[in-house]
C-alpha cells in the first residue's frame, strides 16, 4: 500500500438502538367501553297510572271493609252446621287498624260503594290496553312458560343473570293475567252474595250462598298476597319502575315496550 492509496473502509458495525428504533413497551389491554347511561323514556300512559293508583286505593279499602263484614259472622256455614271450606282465620279477631267501617252497616256501605269504581276502573284499564295495543305485551302465551321458569329461578337465586324480557317479564304477564281473572271472580262472587235471590243462578254457580261467601273471602287473601309480592319485587328488582308509575317516565335497565 502506498501513501496515495485510500485507507480501507472500517467494517460496518450495528448501530446502537435509539429511542425511535426501540421496540414499543407492552401495554395493558384497554378496559371495555362502559355502556351508555340509560335515558328517560315514556313508559306508562296517564290512563295506566290513574287506573293503577285508583285500583290500589280501592282494593285496600275493599279488603279493610270486607274484614269488618266478615267479623260480623266469622265462619262459613249456617248456624249449627259444619263450616264449608278451609278457613285458617276462623276465630281470628282482626285488629281495628286493618278494618274499615266501624261496624257491619258502615262496612257494607263502604264495600258496596267501592264496588262500582272498582269495576269501572278495571273496564277502563282493559279498554285502554285493547285500544292502544299494549294488551299484546301483557297476555301470557304458551311460549312464555320457559321464560317464566327461568324468571322464577332468578328470583330464587338459582340463576345469576336476569333473563331477557320485554316491557314485562314472563312471570309478570302470568300474574297480571291471573289477577284480571281473579278480579272477575271477586266481582261475580260479590254480586252473588249481594243479590242471592235476584241473581240466584249466579249464586248457584258458586255452590250456594255460603260457598259464594267462601270464594269471595279467598279472593281477598290472594289479592293481599299479590299486593305484598308486587310491592316487594318493585323495590328489590326494579325501583325505577315506581317512579315510572308516578310520572310516566322510566330510566332503568329493562325495555319499555315489546313482549
Amino acid at each position: 500500500m502506498t501513501p496515495d492509496d485510500p485507507a480501507p473502509a472500517a467494517p460496518d458495525t450495528p448501530a446502537a438502538p435509539t429511542a425511535s428504533t426501540a421496540p414499543p413497551a407492552p401495554t395493558a389491554p384497554s378496559a371495555p367501553a362502559a355502556p351508555p347511561p340509560p335515558v328517560f323514556v315514556k313508559r306508562h300512559h296517564w290512563i295506566v297510572r290513574l287506573t293503577h293508583w285508583v285500583n290500589a286505593i280501592v282494593l285496600v279499602l275493599m279488603v279493610a271493609s270486607g274484614l269488618q263484614i266478615y267479623l260480623a259472622y266469622p265462619r262459613f256455614g249456617l248456624r249449627g252446621d259444619a263450616s264449608v271450606g278451609l278457613n285458617p282465620f276462623e276465630g281470628v279477631d282482626f285488629p281495628a287498624w286493618a278494618r274499615a267501617g266501624g261496624w257491619l252497616a258502615g262496612a257494607l256501605n263502604i264495600h258496596f260503594f267501592l264496588m262500582w269504581p272498582l269495576m269501572l276502573n278495571g273496564l277502563l284499564y282493559l279498554a285502554y290496553l285493547a285500544w292502544s295495543g299494549e294488551l299484546r305485551w301483557l297476555v301470557f302465551r304458551p311460549r312464555d312458560l320457559p321464560r317464566a321458569v327461568q324468571m322464577q329461578l332468578y328470583y330464587l337465586r338459582l340463576r345469576k343473570q336476569h333473563p331477557p324480557q320485554g316491557k314485562h317479564n314472563a312471570l309478570q304477564k302470568a300474574a297480571y293475567c291471573s289477577i284480571v281473572a281473579l278480579g272477575a271472580a271477586a266481582v261475580l262472587s260479590g254480586l252473588a252474595i249481594w243479590k242471592p235471590v235476584q241473581l240466584s243462578w249466579l249464586t248457584a254457580l258458586f255452590g250456594g250462598y255460603e260457598w259464594a261467601r267462601y270464594w269471595h273471602f279467598v279472593t281477598v287473601w290472594v289479592f293481599t298476597g299479590f299486593l305484598v309480592v308486587h310491592v316487594a319485587l318493585v323495590f328489590l328488582v326494579d325501583p325505577a319502575s315506581l317512579r315510572a308509575m308516578l310520572t310516566g317516565w322510566y330510566r332503568g335497565r329493562f325495555p319499555s315496550e315489546g313482549a
